[in-house]
């Protein structure tokens, strides 16, 4: 065969409109899910941490592979990878709806996301090298951002009619038809691409990564029911792997997790932004869907149509929120979702904004305003900056940090809620020991608000060239820097 022409508009936007399908099942996954949960936890008697279990097993095995589902997928093809990932999600699904109790569904969950791994990054990928003119790529990664407020608005409504009506194993049948469709159109109509020279694989890097995540994760969400001492261990886990990335990886020429990325004031700014506003959704939308079931007493369907008014601001001001990235560039964007996300997270710490229907609805319009401004900025500030070769490893990072922050926010959110609750009944003390996670949530809105402010400027910019040129440097300077220890 030989050199593919360049894609007319018409393939381009199927090109898009398939990956945004990938996007829509890995999304609503979680949404649709977080409806489940007071359901699950009387069907399979489980905990809260229990809860905390069935997300962040998936968050956490994401983000996790993210970043080898991307170098793998530029190494031996961005349409094989993305078609194993449909399958494997798929099958998981089918395997989650099957679970016959809480162990077992935390299992399915992760084999959900190894193929949730090799989805959105590489998506991302093929939309980049899809979509080469700036201006049209911001504007397809706002489209690509509207899905998540799709799957936000589509995830609780069908979560709440399914576990209503047939129960909550139906919420994984979702995913059945949407991955086939996808794969089908994948096979059809997505070409095959692969990055001009592939990079090698770092295996210790990939163990470290999991060794980090996992046991600051199990240590974070442990803690309330096993006391810090017995989770002390895990902790310590964590910070050995941490120091051991930042020492092994600068020295590979090809590392998992290139470094020199974070010489860019806004990758380092967006990768911060994209943790503390997927903690500020995960954390969010946990503590909602336990206090209108378990306090307010709610059923599914109609805790899930209260998940409307942070939905459809997420939906409408995600594609605005592209148009601006393409015009204005990424300050005013971030400026809006972090100003909104951190009055959002004061209504509920300070004014206790649950408790009246006028202020839960005024902080979920809050909330869906920020994160709809959110994600467009992120997305974009990550790839744009970088070589066209590096774009995939670039789009795997800030696809981990989403993960990541999720993860982090269940994890952190959970905990404190676990810890103030006891053994009490929710009813009684949900909204006093939901307080402190309301002001957690609210510092990560105001984290956004800073950090948008502080690496979208020209300094920012000129920290971005500088690493630009050092990535595009010839790899054999890099490899003998690396060689050297440099």
């Amino acid at each position: 065969m030989g050199a593919m022409p360049e894609p007319t508009r018409r393939r381009r936007l199927l090109v898009l409109a398939i990956c945004c399908m990938s996007l829509l099942i890995v999304s609503i996954d979680n949404t649709i899910l977080n409806v489940a949960l007071p359901s699950m936890q009387r069907d399979l008697d489980a905990t809260t941490s229990g809860l905390q279990w069935t997300i962040d097993a998936y968050t956490l095995v994401l983000a996790s592979l993210l970043m080898l589902a991307g170098s793998t997928a530029d190494r031996i093809g961005r349409k094989r990878v993305f078609m194993t990932g449909l399958v494997l999600f798929t099958a998981g699904s089918v395997l989650c709806s099957l679970a016959p109790d809480l162990t077992s569904l935390v299992v399915f969950r992760m084999v959900q996301a190894v193929g949730g791994s090799m989805l959105n990054p590489v998506a991302m990928s093929i939309i980049t090298n899809t979509f080469t003119d700036p201006r049209e790529r911001a504007r397809a990664i706002g489209v690509w951002g509207a899905v998540v407020g799709i799957s936000m608005a589509a995830g609780p409504l069908a979560g709440g009619l399914l576990v209503e009506s047939v129960g909550w194993r139906s919420i994984f049948w979702v995913n059945l038809p949407v991955g086939l469709a996808a794969l089908l159109l994948t096979l059809r109509y997505v070409p095959e691409s692969r990055a001009p020279r592939a990079r090698r694989p770092d295996p210790l890097g990939q163990v470290l990564v999991i060794a980090l995540f996992g046991s600051l994760t199990y240590a974070i969400i442990e803690a309330p029911d096993a006391g810090p001492g017995s989770v002390l261990p895990y902790a310590a886990i964590a910070v050995v792997a941490l120091a051991g990335l930042l020492a092994y990886e600068p020295r590979r020429a090809e590392p998992l997790i290139d470094l020199r990325f974070f010489r860019s004031a806004p990758f380092s700014g967006a990768t911060v932004i994209a943790v503390c506003a997927f903690a500020s959704l995960g954390g969010f939308l946990f503590l909602s869907t336990l206090y209108l079931q378990n306090v307010r007493g709610l059923s599914a369907l109609h805790a899930g149509l209260w998940m409307l008014p942070m939905a459809v601001p997420t939906f409408l001001c995600a594609p605005l929120s592209g148009r601006l990235v393409a015009g204005r560039g990424p300050m005013l964007p971030l400026l809006i979702a972090g100003g909104a996300m951190t009055a959002s997270g004061a209504l509920f710490a300070a004014f206790e904004a649950e408790t009246s229907d006028v202020t839960l609805f005024l902080g979920y319009v809050l909330f869906g305003v920020g994160f709809g401004f959110v994600n467009a900025p992120i997305t974009n500030t990550a790839v744009s900056g970088m070589p066209r070769a590096q774009a995939g490893v670039a789009a795997a990072v800030a696809s981990t940090s989403r993960q990541l922050g999720q993860t982090l926010g269940v994890a952190v959110i959970g905990a404190v809620l676990a810890a103030g609750v006891g053994s009490s009944a929710y009813r009684d003390t949900f909204v006093a020991a939901a307080r402190p996670g309301w002001w957690i949530l609210t510092a990560c809105g105001l984290a956004v608000l800073l950090l948008g402010a502080v690496t979208t400027g020209r300094w920012a910019r000129g920290t971005a060239d500088r690493a630009a040129r050092h990535l595009a440097a010839p790899e054999v300077g890099a490899s003998e820097t690396a060689r050297a220890g440099g």
